[in-house]
């Protein structure tokens, strides 16, 4: 079994959706992270383990979900209906066979509105940063991944924020992990976005990055 993390800011509208494209077998894990909608209980009436994690943040919400996960392999995916669950086995099977460490998907924007022109510009200078940083050349730092659970924990990410994506992939590149991208379709979200949907979201996030990308290696750790 894997574990699947779905971070969760009022999503009601996205998660049956989501929900029901969870592949046989997979083990959803929602973190509510403060919902007013009712997210967190429908989550469970649809099956759904769910973790409350008050303390607002994406990366707060990944770390709730990588805590209260079990499974050697985990998975990451937005609760937005942007990404489809039903792609995660081919992200985690190169993980799962021990040919990489890390696996993203790499967004490609299906329809109007998939992905804002702001967003795509915020992610290509990510992108260009991080190459410089550690010389991973990556097209996308997108929120559907894979990897070992323990490795992952290992990594001390530190970020609440926006940048724990990012700093998943810096720690991990530092160790010398196997990384590789995959292409996934990026579909419109259901609902307003609280990062990219603005301006102002994308430059917090990109706030947020660029500290990551600016502090010095972490020692220690291992693949």
């Amino acid at each position: 079994m894997t574990d699947v993390i779905l971070p969760c800011l009022n999503e009601a509208e996205a998660l049956p959706w989501v929900l029901a494209r969870m592949p046989s077998g997979w083990h959803p894990i929602v973190v509510d992270n403060g919902s007013t909608d009712g997210s967190a209980d429908l989550a469970r009436s649809l099956g759904a383990t769910v973790v409350t994690e008050p303390r607002r943040g994406f990366g707060a919400a990944c770390a709730a979900g990588l805590a209260a996960a079990t499974a050697e392999v985990v998975c990451f995916c937005d609760c937005d209906a942007s990404l489809d669950p039903g792609l995660l086995p081919g992200i985690a099977e190169p993980v799962l066979s021990g040919e990489r460490d890390l696996v993203l998907g790499r967004r490609r924007p299906q329809g109007r509105g998939a992905w804002p022109l702001h967003a795509r510009a915020g992610n290509l200078a990510l992108s260009r940063m991080l190459h410089r940083r550690t010389g991973l050349r990556l097209h996308d730092l997108g929120p559907m991944r894979a990897a070992r659970r323990e490795p992952l924990i290992a990594l001390g990410i530190a970020d609440r924020r926006s940048g724990f994506p990012l700093e998943m992939v810096v720690r991990a590149a530092d160790r010398g992990w196997l990384i590789a991208e995959q292409d996934v379709p990026y579909l419109p979200r259901t609902g307003k976005s609280k990062v990219t949907g603005t301006w102002r979201g994308t430059w917090h996030a990109v706030r947020d990055m660029r500290a990551v990308l600016s502090a010095p290696p972490a020692a220690g750790g291992a693949r």
